[in-house]
């Protein structure tokens, strides 16, 4: 059967058509409308209508920002305001006239990388994402696992601190607060008194001010993933988003992450992404 996915970004959307072995048939992406849920939809199912033109069967997965609910069928947790509250999956399908399978952008990036990126080789990955927020996803022989509430993974709300920073969810201290992009880039400005951006910091922390900034960056990382590797104890973590490039993260990260992890052997793999940005739309198709 093929397979048509759509990942629905802040940004961009983009849709790929797969075949039955996985081979790339068709694919674009659009700017994605900005706080207008009417087109968004449409937007959409143009894509989806475009992608599947030429087929007469298809499967149909979509990865959106925040989770859908599945006390009331709604969306939630978005940083796309306009999505929040609104009923995108049940929407979707009355105007396709087709069932959709539709999950968070952190657990389609992770069933991606299990499926066809760096974690073939593994049977339980933690996807990770590090960038405008903190996210996660758990696969489990190349299976999704979305737990009884559909929030499995989810370690960017875990509390690293209590009376730490306010989150928006409500909560203070969560690990979103200390090391995603805003968050490290507040802690900078704090520190040092100018406000730059994560690539700017990233060429200064050579001296005193820019040390302490790393330090606490990395103590940060450490504590989240090794409460991870305690409750999950997976066979490999895969790291996404923007932050997935700072490569002191695979040596220093990943060294203060196994000093923090309750075990006599820590080996855990912590592994840069293989799919990029396009790891949202090939994991909506293997939903």
């Amino acid at each position: 059967m093929y397979k048509v996915g759509v990942d629905l970004g802040g940004t961009k959307i983009e849709s790929v058509l797969l075949d039955d072995g996985f081979d790339v048939l068709k694919r674009k992406r659009i700017p994605t409308p900005k706080g207008n849920y009417r087109q968004i939809l449409d937007s959409i199912l143009s894509l989806i209508l475009e992608m599947s033109e030429d087929v007469s069967d298809f499967s149909l997965g979509v990865c959106t920002p925040g989770a859908t609910s599945k006390q009331t069928g709604l969306i939630k947790n978005s940083n796309t305001q306009c999505l929040i509250g609104k009923p995108l999956k049940e929407d979707l399908e009355n105007l396709i006239g087709k069932k959709i399978s539709m999950e968070n952008d952190a657990n389609c990036f992770a069933m991606a990388e299990a499926t066809l990126g760096v974690a073939t080789d593994y049977d339980l990955v933690f996807g990770v994402i590090l960038g405008t927020g903190v996210g996660g996803g758990i696969v489990i022989d190349k299976k999704l696992y979305s737990g009884r509430t559909n929030i499995a993974g989810e370690w960017g709300h875990h509390t690293l601190h209590p009376n730490g920073n306010l989150c928006y969810c409500g909560k203070t201290g969560c690990v979103e607060t200390y090391i995603s992009g805003p968050s490290l880039e507040s802690q900078w400005t704090k520190l040092t008194g100018k406000s730059q951006r994560l690539p700017e910091i990233l060429s200064n922390i050579d001296n005193d001010l820019g040390k302490k900034w790393k330090d606490n960056f990395l103590e940060n990382f450490g504590l989240g993933l090794a409460n991870v590797i305690d409750i999950l104890d997976p066979d490999v973590i895969v790291l996404g988003g923007g932050l997935c490039n700072i490569d002191f993260l695979y040596v220093d990260g990943k060294e203060s992450v196994y000093d923090k992890v309750f075990s006599d052997l820590v080996d855990t793999p912590i592994l840069k992404n293989k799919m990029g940005d396009s790891a949202g739309v090939f994991g909506a198709c293997m939903l």
